[in-house]
């Protein structure tokens, strides 16, 4: 079992219940507690020794972009809404696979050249029915498709692609990290998340349950190295990308210090990472409780929220290494102080 299995498992918003009894059996053999709250989030609690130890959040979301049924039409075609970041030109001609198995591809009402960014509405789900009727045997309002994009190696030097990395490749970040990892310095809480896809929804909630001094979020950020988008500083192969901010968070300047520190003493290959637009799970942790001092380690990913994402494994173990490392610190961060 590993990152392969972990990408191809259903799990869009709101629904990532087989995504997380997935990942909780992996990890059952090397956590002290494994929690699930009302919402769905998967709280793993490492225990550390350090003396003067702090309880540390990271967390990656467990769910996955996709469509949702909004109406079933008398032709037998499928009217959907996004569940998360969904581009109506990546998804159109795609194929797409419900709960229950159904699969379907994407098609569009309007010329293509005449569809707009944001009109997700304009595109229908082609099961191959001729009836409301008919469709209505398989499928109903309110059942929810994922892309489907398998997991293939590339031909360009330990690059892999497959539907999903954003964010089961933070999953498998947290994983392997929990595996690896001896007895940490700090409490460490690997927390599996839900709904981050349309509103981090569920760092927000688990890090009131977990109260965290600092948070880390594990996820994918953009690759600057495609010929279509080039401003941005993190590239594929460039190793960890430590984030500095996006549009959700600007970064604890002092958490970021530590991390690059970390990385440099322990030759751990890393990049800096700032985002024009978009965010992760940091966000949600920073505006928790009475405000959480946060960080991010992302790797750099082509193709985000398509069927197709490429990044490569190099970054993946530097990630991996670079979080392992850097929870066994003592980090002599302040996190509240009493000026009078």
């Amino acid at each position: 079992m590993g990152l392969k299995e972990l990408t191809q498992v259903w799990g869009i918003s709101g629904h990532e219940w087989k995504v997380s009894d997935y990942i909780a059996e992996e990890v059952k053999d090397y956590a002290d507690s494994i929690i699930r709250d009302a919402i769905g989030n998967l709280i793993v609690l490492k225990k550390g020794n350090g003396e003067n130890k702090k309880r540390i959040m990271a967390a990656a979301h467990m769910d996955e972009i996709g469509l949702s049924i909004i109406k079933i039409m008398d032709d037998g075609m499928i009217q959907v809404k996004q569940m998360g970041g969904v581009s109506p030109y990546i998804a159109y001609m795609n194929r797409v696979q419900f709960e229950n198995g159904i699969i379907g591809t994407v098609g569009c009402s309007c010329d293509l050249d005449q569809l707009k960014p944001r009109q997700i509405n304009k595109l229908y789900v082609d099961i191959g029915c001729s009836s409301k009727e008919e469709a209505e045997k398989y499928l109903k309002v309110g059942d929810n498709a994922m892309f489907i994009g398998e997991f293939v190696e590339l031909a360009g030097g330990r690059k892999v692609m497959s539907k999903a990395f954003d964010d089961r490749i933070g999953c498998h970040i947290q994983i392997e990290a929990l595996k690896r990892m001896g007895t940490p310095y700090h409490d460490v809480y690997f927390v599996f998340t839900v709904q981050e896809e349309v509103g981090l929804f569920g760092a927000i909630t688990s890090s009131e349950y977990v109260k965290p001094d600092l948070g880390i979020a594990l996820d994918v950020t953009g690759s600057f190295d495609v010929p279509n988008d080039k401003e941005g500083n993190a590239v594929i192969g460039g190793g960890a990308a430590i984030k500095i901010n996006d549009s959700c968070v600007i970064c604890d300047d002092k958490m970021v210090e530590a991390m690059i520190e970390c990385a440099e003493k322990n030759n751990i290959k890393y990049q800096l990472d700032t985002l024009a637009g978009g965010g992760t799970d940091a966000g949600g942790i920073n505006r928790s409780n009475e405000g959480v001092k946060a960080v991010g380690i992302s790797i750099a990913t082509r193709y985000c929220h398509s069927p197709n994402s490429i990044l490569s494994l190099d970054d993946l173990e530097d990630c991996i290494n670079l979080l392992v490392k850097y929870t066994e610190s003592p980090l002599n961060i302040v996190t509240r102080e009493i000026i009078k």
